[in-house]
């Protein structure tokens, strides 16, 4: 990069900022541009390495941002302005800390003779961002932004990754110094001891239905292949929590379904069953532990043994018999290596727990003139296996979670954190990384609003996802909740909206709309066609029957419930 900003030898903090992410090979930053940081812009001009994608607005750049770190596993860049753009930018921000995804957030902030004035759009970033962040500090000198950046991407990346944020007050970005970016920080894992591993294999030896269950940040396909050989060798049924589908590939025997809402009942019967829970990188949250009542607290009914890279998780609701503190990657490829449990007596068990998850992949009868169950049965027979799904919050997201299969190298990228507006962008995030592949993002009506403008930036930069939209005419699972508590009550919930089909051919994409089930097929592969030869987004605009609220009940059904 040219040197600018100041004397012979000096660099501007603006362009520091910038020499300093390249030192730590970051490629992608996501923004909303703004005047707070308009020198780390400029510096980015003469930087081509670092690819700068111009989003529509904070919250859907934050969510790009955030699925790449996802993807990648190292931060991306998020770029945002003071006050407003710090505000929109927390929901992404929120997302990452709760996923475990390393994210690098950069704000403009105020001048710094302005501070604690109340100036212009000025925002306190440390106490704003302080509960949503691994790590929240400002940057007020110049020559310490080497120090500052490299510090915040090995704490986005190492132990339980996630978001780190720093305010950059636009006066720093504008001062001269003599500083020099400092060498790339490498992620620091912890691994597994071996006593506990020999521990680990000796209950493992004594259980009699034992039963995996694998989350979390941090996989990458070596270490999902190192998992894979060693639920394979030992015969072990292994699920997934909320949204981490893809760590085990569902065709494997292995894969017996997931822990997310709406879960076969027939897997929770199992895990009730199971006399040795074995929990691989997920946090025992509310979601995968199903409101907390999956396992009494503080002491489980069963055997529980608990990895995790970060030691606060062990034991922070759930008390394990065996913690091993280790990144998930490390523990997989050791426990690859173990010796295998010689003829496990739970194989009959594991079968059936396979039958069961192969049982629910049917799709019940239908009356819909669109079933969707037929319809995502169908797209699963035709699916590359690097396709990447995206999906969004809401009831809609039952139908891909269930009737969807996840693979290796594919990815299922949705919010764990239940953030609506998540998939849209972080289908344009996949695309861009991966224009190779097919990238589907799957959302409801309700959070389409909400970001879906990102496909401006989608048509701008070259990114052909193509969007599944599902289409109830409501907010469908705060109307299922309501018809839980009060039958027949409507309130808030529903909604009235835009022609889609013809709104995404105002942005410049491909739109359809469907409405009876043998149409959907075509409809899907003349939409994938603009997406792989055109690069072209697309939109297919699925009229859902709002009377069938999930994939496994009817309104009328939970109202004769109450009744």
């Amino acid at each position: 990069m040219a040197e600018g900003g100041g004397a012979a030898g000096r660099t501007s903090g603006g362009r520091l900022v910038v020499e300093s992410l390249l030192a730590e090979g970051l490629d992608t930053a996501f923004s909303v541009a703004g005047e707070s940081y308009l020198d780390i812009l400029d510096a980015l001009v003469d930087a081509p390495a670092i690819r700068l994608v111009t989003c529509r607005q904070e919250g859907g750049a934050a969510y790009m941002a955030e699925a790449h770190g996802k993807l990648t596993g190292r931060p991306a860049v998020l770029l945002v302005t003071r006050g407003p753009g710090a505000c929109n930018a927390a929901v992404g921000v929120h997302t990452a800390h709760q996923d475990s995804t390393p994210l690098l957030v950069l704000v403009g902030q105020v001048a710094r003779h302005q501070a604690e004035r109340e100036a212009f759009q000025e925002v306190d970033v440390r106490r704003m961002y302080g509960p949503l962040a691994k790590w929240v500090a400002q940057i007020d000198l110049a020559d310490r932004i080497p120090e500052l950046i490299g510090r915040a991407v090995h704490v986005a990346i190492s132990g339980r990754p996630g978001p780190v944020v720093l305010a950059c007050p636009e006066d720093m970005l504008r001062d001269a110094v003599a500083a020099r970016p400092a060498m790339r920080h490498a992620r620091v894992e912890p691994h597994p001891d071996a006593g506990d591993l020999a521990s680990m294999m000796r209950l493992l030896g004594e259980a009699r239905r034992p039963l995996a269950l694998v989350g979390g940040g941090g996989w990458d396909d070596r270490a999902a292949a190192d998992l894979m050989a060693f639920l394979e060798a030992n015969h072990l049924p292994a699920c997934c929590s909320f949204r981490r589908q893809d760590i085990v590939d569902n065709g494997s025997d292995s894969y017996v379904g997931d822990l997310g809402t709406g879960v076969d009942p027939a897997l929770l019967a199992r895990l009730r069953e199971a006399d040795l829970l074995l929990a691989i990188g997920a946090r025992l949250g509310e979601i995968t532990t199903q409101s907390y009542r999956l396992l009494p607290i503080p002491q489980p009914d069963k055997i529980l043994i608990h990895c995790h890279p970060a030691a606060e998780e062990l034991g922070q609701v759930f008390r394990p018999h065996l913690a091993i503190q280790s990144g998930v990657a490390p523990f997989a490829a050791a426990a690859r290596r173990l010796p295998r449990v010689a003829d496990p007596v739970w194989r009959d068990w594991a079968k059936a727990a396979r039958a069961d998850y192969l049982a629910s992949l049917v799709p019940p009868a239908s009356n819909a003139a669109l079933d969707l169950g037929a319809c995502m049965a169908a797209l699963r027979e035709g699916l590359p296996e690097n396709a990447i799904v995206t999906i969004d919050a809401g009831n809609f997201a039952g139908w891909p979670q269930r009737f969807l299969k996840y693979r290796r190298p594919g990815r299922q990228l949705g919010p764990t954190s239940g953030a609506m507006g998540y998939a849209v962008p972080a289908a344009i995030a996949a695309s861009l990384r991966h224009p190779d592949r097919l990238v589907i993002a799957c959302v409801g009506d309700g959070g389409f609003l909400m970001t879906g403008q990102e496909l401006a930036t989608a048509v701008h930069e070259g990114a052909a996802p193509l969007v599944l939209l599902f289409n109830n005419r409501m907010y469908g699972t705060i109307r299922m909740h309501q018809e839980r508590r009060y039958p027949g009550r409507v309130s808030g919930t529903d909604l009235t909206n835009p022609d889609f089909a013809a709104l995404a051919r105002a942005y410049g994409a491909f739109g359809a709309r469907v409405e009876r089930t043998a149409d959907f097929m075509p409809v899907f592969e003349e939409a994938r066609r603009h997406t792989g030869e055109q690069r072209r987004p697309a939109l297919i605009e699925l009229m859902a029957d709002p009377e069938q609220i999930t994939t496994r009940t009817t309104i009328a059904a939970l109202r004769a419930a109450r009744a």
